[in-house]
């Protein structure tokens, strides 16, 4: 720390606070208990001031949960325990242009998959019709079907021979046999399931499993399952990926989504509506026999067996303590789909298919539907009190015009349910804002809020919360994440989270999304929890969330700290051009200097586009008297331009749009490819003007507006730039402002406290490459003088992978503990202190 900043920071802070700050000097009991062993000029120093006589907010249990949704293949090939990928060969061009209803098997002989009045049922199209002699052999999921020496593993099929034939059974891998092969004799009565089991003679992960027939056979739901799921089988859950969602302790579980609620058909899978295979997830698909439950299109291209249905979340939720919370369809597409469904039956049919949910999960045996949870092995209720109608609807007035229509009807049949709205898929704008007053207006009780942002963001908006409407809706935090997996984002999501807890009695839900990853199945990134079809491991992010959700504690203790003193330099950067699946031209580019001298100009009469440094995709060229990107496919084609110290600046620019789904990007404060701000202009497939930033190529958005650009019109686009203030104008009007001056505050505290311990527990985030020495005030409470000590610290870049774990927690012991007291943080780190009180 520079003597300039620290002269500051006693300005700041008083002569008292400095002095108390700089004098007291943490004294750990143990050599493993030193915070940080930097020179006095690596530390930078803060006061947390804990205030015991003011009664602070009180924390629910269920404050922080668990998002699940079948994305990057979370549910087939992970959580969902089938080894057996395509199992009942439904497999589809619907699901993905690449399938084939032989996806994932391999033929030796003769079989075809066949769709007609011989099927095992009507929501099991097809099966396979293997030739005599002939076999299948299924490669399973990443490379291949993983066994571990020692351990069972079930094997079923349904078959049906028209005499008697045996099945051959095998386990192998390229270096030979994994198991002993079994034999299974199918009798001509018709569909029958047969069962043999394998005991894995060696560890591999790149096992195949094939099916031999003597006699022409026909096959489905082949199926392996190891004996050593989680908490049940058979059709149980991956037990490694099931114990780390439990490690958490969640508070609840949000489930099944997601986009895959409110895209694709609304009607059902039936021969009345031609068995639609692009269809929201509807709760009644996915219960029942396995065998029976429809298939379907995953939004995120796969297909989704429903194996692992509404039946399995209920009793995982059930099996970790934590509160089920369903998400229904509401009837208006979104995650970019935005169609309002207008059928007053289809309405009315998927309201009573919420009733019947509620009463699926709470209602008596002798119910019609609690008869048939009762008929699945749970006869008690699921004590369901949370439900969701739909998921980031960016039509505001059309989502809540049925919104309120499914609230009135289960608030009469059940009073005691919370009824969750949503406020759309981004963190402000005028869908949020309109969607927000129609909560309001209709005293809604819970209103769930999704966003994705840079790390920057969250460091910016801890105090988010701390201006909503305290008698206003409660606010549900379904989906958030920081960008990456890195430390650097878990640290800057746990500095939000001091602000989440700070204001727990607005935010009384809050879940990171997505949950699962597999690692050769990839469509989101970052994700808390990341496998293969053998290992599993938490991110940095995972560790974060883990050390919050089991320290959460039962109350707020009002606290208050310093912050970080800094200078707030002005937007400086180069300027730039790109486009995003479009084809655009630019001409007259200009930059002018805040006292009129020209920075740059180029009217791309001659060879001067060699002055713009190509960054991203795309193709490039000169093309009379114009700058063109031209490949329509192409995403991020930013070229820059200018010097990246520049600031208080003019830029105007000409773009026409030539072709594509959306408009055209012109950047500026451009300090390289990953931390720039653009004008997004007919972004979201030419529906939205927006003003992106990027920080360590995370974005986040400014500000932002309904709009589209015309293809062929010229436009004339200027922005200024004044210290921190932008000002845009589109053809000479202004378009809007905003001035990016919130500091990202790397320090920041709260301090809750734990009723079932005593514990006050001090949770504290520094978000920088210098220790912050603290001295922290406790009010006056009378404490032991030792504290259970909790640190996640490692280099900003750190992340968890397979076979290493860069970020994980150290426990230690911290003797020096009084009323007031010293400790230094460590440079880049999440620290809780649990503090036993006398």
């Amino acid at each position: 720390m520079s003597r300039t900043s620290r002269t500051r920071l006693r300005l700041a802070l008083g002569a008292s606070a400095f002095l108390l700050a700089t004098a007291v000097v943490p004294a750990p009991a143990h050599a493993e208990d030193v915070t940080d062993a930097t020179d006095v000029a690596d530390v930078t120093d803060y006061a947390i001031t804990v205030d015991p006589s003011t009664r602070g907010a009180t924390i629910d249990k269920t404050m922080y949960g668990v998002f699940f949704e079948d994305i990057n293949r979370a549910a087939d090939g992970g959580l969902y325990a089938e080894l057996v990928q395509n199992r009942s060969f439904e497999y589809s061009t619907d699901d993905n242009k690449s399938y084939t209803p032989l996806t994932a098997w391999t033929v030796a002989g003769q079989a075809q998959v066949v769709n007609d009045s011989g099927r095992l049922n009507e929501t099991n199209r097809n099966y396979l019709s293997l030739a005599a002699g002939s076999s299948v052999t299924n490669a399973g999921y990443n490379t291949g079907i993983a066994v571990e020496d020692g351990k069972k593993y079930d094997f079923s099929v349904w078959a049906r021979a028209d005499s008697g034939t045996t099945l051959g059974v095998s386990l192998q891998d390229a270096g030979g046999t994994l198991a002993a092969a079994r034999q299974v004799e199918v009798k001509k009565s018709g569909w029958a399931r047969y069962k043999v089991t394998f005991t894995a003679t060696r560890t591999s992960a790149t096992g195949r499993l094939t099916v031999a027939a003597s006699d022409a056979t026909a096959l489905d739901m082949v199926s392996l399952f190891p004996r050593d799921t989680y908490k049940h089988e058979p059709n149980g859950l991956r037990k490694d990926l099931a114990e780390k969602i439990a490690a958490l302790h969640p508070g609840f579980v949000r489930f099944p989504g997601g986009c895959l609620v409110n895209t694709g058909s609304m009607e059902d899978y039936s021969a009345a509506s031609g068995y639609q295979r692009k269809r929201s997830y509807q709760w009644k698909d996915t219960i029942g026999p396995v065998e029976t439950r429809a298939t379907n299109s995953n939004f995120w291209g796969y297909n989704q067996s429903y194996g692992l249905g509404y039946y399995e979340y209920f009793r995982l939720a059930e099996d970790i303590g934590a509160m089920p919370l369903p998400v229904v369809p509401a009837l208006v597409t979104g995650c970019g789909q935005n169609k309002a469904v207008d059928d007053p039956a289809l309405l009315e049919r998927h309201i009573q298919d919420t009733l019947d949910l509620i009463e699926f999960a709470n209602g008596p045996v002798t119910s019609k539907w609690g008869k048939l949870r009762a008929s699945m092995g749970h006869p008690k209720p699921f004590r369901l009190t949370h439900i969701e109608v739909g998921n980031e609807e960016n039509l505001p007035a059309e989502f809540f015009a049925r919104f309120t229509q499914f609230r009135a009807a289960i608030q009469a049949a059940y009073p005691y349910m919370t009824v969750i709205s949503n406020a759309g898929p981004d963190d402000s704008g005028s869908t949020f804002d309109t969607a927000w007053q129609l909560n309001k207006d209709a005293k809604v009780d819970m209103v769930d809020e999704h966003y994705y942002n840079s790390p920057q963001w969250f460091l910016q908006n801890n105090d988010r919360y701390d201006s909503y409407d305290r008698t206003g809706p409660k606010v549900f935090l379904g989906e958030y994440a920081s960008g990456g997996n890195a430390f650097k984002n878990g640290l800057a999501e746990a500095a939000y989270m001091t602000g989440l807890e700070r204001n727990a009695d607005v935010v009384k839900l809050a879940s990171y999304a997505p949950l699962f990853a597999n690692e050769d199945y990839v469509q989101w990134r970052p994700d808390l929890v990341w496998f293969n079809n053998h290992a599993s491991w938490g991110s940095a992010n995972y560790e974060v969330q883990k050390l919050f959700m089991n320290n959460v504690g039962t109350r707020v203790v009002p606290s208050t700290a310093t912050g970080t003193p800094s200078l707030v330099a002005p937007i400086s950067g180069a300027v730039g051009l790109s486009t995003w699946a479009t084809s655009a031209a630019y001409d007259d580019v200009k930059v002018t200097g805040a006292d009129g001298t020209s920075l740059l100009s180029d009217d791309f009469s001659g060879d001067t586009a060699d002055r713009w440094t190509h960054t991203g995709g795309g193709s490039w060229s000169l093309d009379d008297g114009q700058y063109v990107q031209t490949d329509t496919a192409a995403e991020n084609t930013m070229v820059s331009a200018g010097d990246p110290a520049w600031h208080d600046y003019d830029l105007h620019v000409k773009a026409t749009k030539r072709a594509g789904k959306e408009g055209f990007l012109v950047a500026f404060g451009v300090k390289d490819t990953g931390n720039y701000y653009w004008w997004n202009l007919g972004g979201w497939n030419n529906t939205q003007t927006a003003v992106e930033q990027a920080v360590d190529g995370g974005k986040s958005t400014l500000i932002a507006k309904p709009g589209t650009i015309e293809t062929g019109r010229a436009y004339d686009v200027d922005i200024k730039v004044r210290g921190r203030q932008v000002t845009l104008y589109l053809d000479g009007q202004e378009w809007g402002s905003f001035a990016d001056d919130k500091p990202a505050e790397p320090f920041r505290q709260v301090v809750t406290k734990d009723a079932m311990t005593g514990d006050l527990i001090v949770k504290v985030v520094n978000d920088q490459s210098s220790a912050a020495r603290t001295a922290i005030d406790l009010g006056g409470t009378k404490v032991a003088s030792k504290a259970k000590v909790t640190t996640l610290a490692a280099a900003p870049d750190a992340v968890n992978s397979e076979t290493a774990t860069a970020v994980a927690p150290a426990v230690s012991t911290f003797n020096g503990v009084a009323d007031k007291f010293s400790y230094t943080f460590s440079a880049n780190s999440v620290t809780f202190l649990r503090i036993k009180q006398r």
